[in-house]
């Protein structure tokens, strides 16, 4: 068996993550709403729709607070040697309140740990994600990119095929089979943390400096400001824009689509089932898009996807059938892994690598910002209107703004990702031939300039 080299194991553990939080993922989209609607609420009087607009309201405020939170320690983690301790601490957070989520209480209290671990899970994901600029290159950063979202889903299926076994097809009574999904999930995701903490180093950074906290903020404040010197902040600003727009549609889907069924009065095998399956085609679709991005750019398929999902959320309003349902989970499965992977790769190649963490974090806010509005909109039409369907009619408007805006953030990107592959090449054809030692010694130097205050100098490069 070949060996991989050092900076192929970086990529395979950094890919490894997704494998391991995708579960909690999968678990808080498809069972999780169920156990909170039929059980948890149930049981205290609450009837369905009601108990679905308090769980779309949980999410909108998990979604509000790492929208604030995110750019703060984003920005903190550019400075050398701490992106990874932030990461860990909110990724350990995150498994352990998995594991908590089970300990029986109120309805009102679950609501709360969930609110909780959700910050604590989506926070990592801020850290995970501009850890791509240090793990790989501009050239693999699609296909890297993808296949964490492939492998996430396709690996997430057997800690979610375990807890559906236990939870729907064992004697075991909902308040002792949920605690010990939940307690699986939390080990799963735990596993595949440690070997992406133990690899990765931190080789672009800013140099840290005696005040971190105050010029912290300095930098989060004026980083878009006039006298900012980000490169291509223009094209970044208006892709912020169009993700904000477009991505509202994603996450909210995500995030109310098992909701969504239930108030249809769809029945919960099904709902499983179908989200199943859409973890299952996701998983060679969104390799597909990576290896795709050899031959089309990176934005034409970013707006394929975004195209494909307008219809999808017209789909949805006029959705009344189970089989229908079925047909909506295939059509997300095919398009989901795609625009989620390459977003985050078109994001990471068009932002200054240094300053990945505070970037990520600002796109977490137009993220984080859209899921906020897309999950309170869901909520506040399906009461007003009595309907789930119409609930989903303003967040088509927003997919088609979002479409808009990305034809000309495109446009607007495209010299500035020409000239970062003519730089690439140029280093490429320049460079010394590598071999497996010189890199090991490389990572080593890495490791060694970001746990020393004496090397807080220029950052590296790839």
């Amino acid at each position: 068996m070949k060996k991989l080299s050092p900076r192929r194991r970086l990529e395979r553990n950094w890919i490894l993550y997704d494998v391991g939080n995708s579960a909690f993922t999968l678990l808080i989209s498809a069972i999780m709403p169920i156990y909170f609607t039929d059980y948890l609420a149930a049981n205290a009087g609450i009837i369905s729709t009601t108990a679905g607009s308090y769980w779309g309201f949980a999410t909108a405020i998990v979604t509000l607070c790492v929208a604030v939170l995110s750019p703060i320690f984003g920005t903190m983690s550019d400075f050398s040697g701490y992106k990874r301790p932030i990461f860990f601490f909110f990724a350990i957070a995150g498994v352990l309140g998995c594991a908590a989520l089970g300990i029986p209480m109120p309805w009102l209290v679950f609501l709360v740990v969930f609110i909780l671990t959700k910050i604590f899970y989506s926070a990592s994901l801020v850290f995970y994600d501009s850890m791509l600029v240090d793990v790989t290159t501009h050239e693999r950063a699609d296909d890297v990119s993808s296949k964490g979202y492939a492998w996430g889903y396709i690996g997430s299926c057997i800690p979610f095929i375990i807890s559906i076994v236990i939870v729907q097809f064992t004697p075991l009574n909902i308040a002792v089979s949920m605690p010990i999904a939940l307690a699986i999930n939390a080990l799963w995701w735990f596993g595949f943390t440690i070997p992406l903490m133990k690899s990765y180093r931190q080789t672009h950074f800013v140099p840290r400096t005696p005040h971190a906290v105050r010029d912290n903020f300095k930098r989060l404040f004026s980083v878009f400001s006039k006298k900012s010197d980000v490169q291509n902040k223009k094209g970044i600003i208006l892709f912020l824009i169009a993700f904000f727009l477009y991505i509202d549609g994603v996450y909210t889907i995500i995030d109310m689509a098992t909701s969504f069924g239930t108030a249809l009065g769809f029945d919960s095998t099904n709902l499983l089932l179908a989200l199943l399956l859409t973890q299952v085609i996701a998983f060679p679709s969104a390799i597909v898009f990576g290896k795709l991005t050899g031959k089309v750019r990176n934005d034409v398929l970013i707006l394929v996807c975004i195209v494909a999902y307008t219809g999808i959320g017209l789909f949805a309003v006029f959705m009344t059938e189970v089989w229908q349902f079925w047909t909506l989970a295939t059509a997300v499965g095919l398009f989901q892994g795609g625009v989620q992977a390459l977003s985050r790769s078109y994001f990471a190649k068009i932002i200054p690598a240094d300053q990945s963490g505070c970037l990520f974090g600002i796109l977490d806010i137009f993220g984080k910002g859209a899921a906020f509005l897309g999950t309170l909109l869901v909520s506040v039409v399906t009461q007003a209107t009595d309907s789930v369907n119409l609930g989903a009619i303003p967040i088509v408007c927003l997919f088609a703004a979002g479409i808009a805006v990305f034809v000309v953030a495109a446009r607007v990107n495209r010299p500035y990702l020409a000239k970062q592959a003519a730089d690439d090449a140029a280093a490429a054809a320049n460079a010394p031939l590598a071999d497996p030692a010189a890199e090991d010694g490389a990572e080593g130097e890495a490791a060694a300039a970001e746990d020393t205050p004496a090397a807080d100098g220029d950052s590296a490069s790839d």
